[in-house]
C-alpha cells in the first residue's frame, strides 16, 4: 500500500507538470496568481522589503527588471521542499520558489516573476543569452560554474545527506558508509564524496534519483546519498524511506546571474542581506526545509563566504 500511495502522489505530480508544461511551457505568478495562497505566504509577502529609488539607480540590470515590469527567474517546477508546482494553484511553491517572489517584490514592488524551467545542463546558457535574470535552483557554487556565471550568495549551505529504508540503521557519519552498498546519481556531488570520505563502500550509480530511489525501495542498495534538500523532498513524497541523521560535506548554494555583473551581485546580496536580519529567510526555510528537516532553523551563511561568491 505504501508503495501504491508514493506511485499515486508522483503521477499527480507529474501530470500537473506535463499539464503545465503543454499549456504554457513557463510559469508566470504573482500574488494575483495564487488563488487560496495561505495566509502565512501572503503575511511574508506584505513585510517583503521594497528597494529604493537610490537603490534601484545603482544596477543597470536592476533598473530594466524594474522597466519591464517582471522578473525572470530560471528555476524547477518539481523539486519538493526547493520549488514545486502545486497542482491545485499552479503556483511554485518551496524555499527557492519563495526567495523568488521576494526577489521579484523588493524590485517592482510586487512578487511578480516568470519562472523559466531548467536543467543543470542549460542554466549556464540562460543566464550568457539574458533568457533569465537569475537562477535559483539549489544552484551549487563552484569554480567552474564561476567561471562562467556570477553567484549573488551563498543563501543556503547544504550537505550531503543519506537516505534509508524506514526501520533500517541509522547511518550519521561517512564512516558508516563504508563496507555498504551505496546508491549514487551519475556524476554527482555525492559520489565524489563518498568516494573520497568511505572508500570501503560499494558505488552503485544510476542516471537518475528517481532510479536511485527506486533501487533503494527493491533493496538494492543499502542507501542512497544526495544534496539534503533534494533527500528531504523525496522523504516527503516517498512513505518508504527516511532522512538518516546527519550530513557531510559543504555545498554552497548560490544565485546565478550575469558573469561579471558586479553592481546587479551587490544589489542581490544587499537584497539577501535584508531578508534575513527581518526574519524572512527564516520563515521561509521554516515553512518548506523545515518541515522535513529536523531541527532547529540553521544561521544564514554569510554572504560572500565561499570561494566563487
Amino acid at each position: 500500500m505504501a508503495k501504491a500511495s508514493s506511485t499515486r502522489r508522483r503521477i499527480a505530480l507529474m501530470c500537473a507538470v506535463v499539464t503545465f508544461g503543454a499549456t504554457a511551457g513557463a510559469c508566470s505568478g504573482g500574488t494575483e496568481a495564487v488563488p487560496g495562497a495561505n495566509n502565512a505566504a501572503q503575511s511574508m509577502l506584505d513585510r517583503a522589503p521594497v528597494a529604493t529609488e537610490a537603490e534601484l539607480a545603482a544596477s543597470p540590470t536592476a533598473m530594466a527588471i524594474k522597466q519591464r515590469g517582471e522578473l525572470f527567474i530560471g528555476a524547477s517546477l518539481e523539486t519538493p521542499l526547493m520549488s514545486q508546482q502545486n497542482p491545485t494553484t499552479g503556483e511554485a511553491e518551496g524555499f527557492d520558489a519563495t526567495l523568488g517572489k521576494l526577489l521579484a517584490k523588493y524590485i517592482l514592488g510586487e512578487p511578480k516573476r516568470k519562472i523559466i524551467t531548467t536543467t543543470p545542463q542549460i542554466r549556464e546558457a540562460l543566464i550568457q543569452n539574458s533568457t533569465v535574470d537569475a537562477v535559483i535552483q539549489n544552484y551549487s557554487i563552484t569554480p567552474k560554474r564561476a567561471e562562467k556565471v556570477s553567484f549573488a550568495g551563498p543563501y543556503f549551505i547544504s550537505g550531503q545527506a543519506v537516505a534509508t529504508l524506514k526501520g533500517k540503521p541509522d547511518i550519521s557519519r561517512p564512516e558508516d558508509l563504508n563496507g555498504k552498498k551505496v546508491l549514487v546519481a551519475t556524476g554527482s556531488t555525492g559520489a565524489g564524496v563518498v568516494k573520497e570520505l568511505a572508500p570501503q563502500a560499494q558505488q552503485i550509480a544510476f542516471n537518475t534519483d528517481p532510479e536511485c530511489v527506486q533501487a533503494l525501495e527493491q533493496g538494492r542498495g543499502d542507501a542512497w546519498v544526495k544534496d539534503l534538500p533534494v533527500i528531504a523532498g523525496e522523504t516527503k513524497l516517498n512513505d518508504k524511506i527516511q532522512l538518516a541523521s546527519g550530513t557531510f560535506g559543504s555545498d554552497p548554494y548560490g544565485i546565478g546571474i550575469k558573469h561579471g555583473d558586479e553592481s546587479f551581485k551587490k544589489f542581490v546580496n544587499g537584497w539577501l542581506k535584508k531578508i534575513q536580519d527581518a526574519g524572512l529567510w527564516q520563515q521561509a526555510y521554516q515553512e518548506s526545509l523545515g518541515t522535513v528537516i529536523p531541527g532547529e532553523v540553521p544561521q544564514p551563511p554569510a554572504i560572500g563566504s565561499v570561494a566563487g561568491s
